[in-house]
């Protein structure tokens, strides 16, 4: 009678231990597709500008918020009607060597003789605050800017939608980004990127993080 039942207890506790793994691994894979196709969803619509300094010297770095300064302004006048990240990087890339232009001669007004490289490419970011916007961690479009040995802080901004001219003291974000971010996200991914206090969004945006920072998520294209 005993071996009986420590054998049924046996299958019990075999048969709960399953089905607790197969639990286990439903609500992983869950999570990590529903991450991906989210962080897949934001990344595809924005287009960033990533600029890297020659070096963390203090001269460096303010040479870097030049170039960045004379950049955007440029990026401003071509690409201020635009209206998806698409046009902006159509409109990017067929300036391309205007902005290798400008970086190198905002580089020489300020005494200097770096070389630049100017380039459109899908790289890795960290989790970045737009005043009130906040973007993932994850794989996105950019235009990278890389200035001298570019083994200085970097720094990132947002081109389309236009978040690079954000108040970040201030932490407002222009409505007309929003609403523009609003027609490319559906409701739940918009909330993931605004400051949202729901702790069940706040709870899927550090998912998100999680997974990207674990390298769980296949997000570069």
């Amino acid at each position: 009678m005993k071996t009986l039942l420590s054998i049924i207890c046996s299958k019990k506790l075999k048969n709960a231990f399953i089905l607790i793994i197969l639990l286990f691994s439903y609500v992983a894979i869950s999570a990590i597709s529903y991450a991906t196709t989210v962080s897949s969803d934001i990344a595809d619509s924005v287009f960033r500008l990533h600029v890297l300094a020659n070096s963390d010297s203090e001269e460096d770095q303010n040479l870097k918020y030049k170039v960045r300064d004379s950049l955007i302004s440029y990026l401003d006048t071509i690409s201020k009607d635009a209206s998806s990240k698409e046009e902006v990087i159509e409109i990017v890339s067929s300036h391309l060597q205007n902005f290798e232009s400008i970086a190198k001669q905002t580089i020489t007004e300020n005494g200097y003789s770096y070389d630049v490289t100017v380039e459109i490419g899908n790289f890795d970011f960290p989790t970045k605050n737009y005043g009130d916007i906040n973007l993932p961690a994850g794989y996105y479009d950019a235009l990278r800017v890389k200035i001298g040995e570019a083994k200085g802080q970097n720094w990132w901004c947002v081109m389309f939608p236009p978040l690079c001219f954000v108040n970040v003291t201030s932490g407002i974000v222009p409505e007309e980004s929003k609403e523009t971010m609003k027609k490319e996200l559906n409701e739940e991914e918009y909330a993931l990127i605004s400051n949202n206090e729901s702790s069940t969004i706040q709870f899927k945006f550090k998912l998100i993080e999680w997974l990207q920072n674990t390298n769980l998520l296949t997000a570069k294209k």
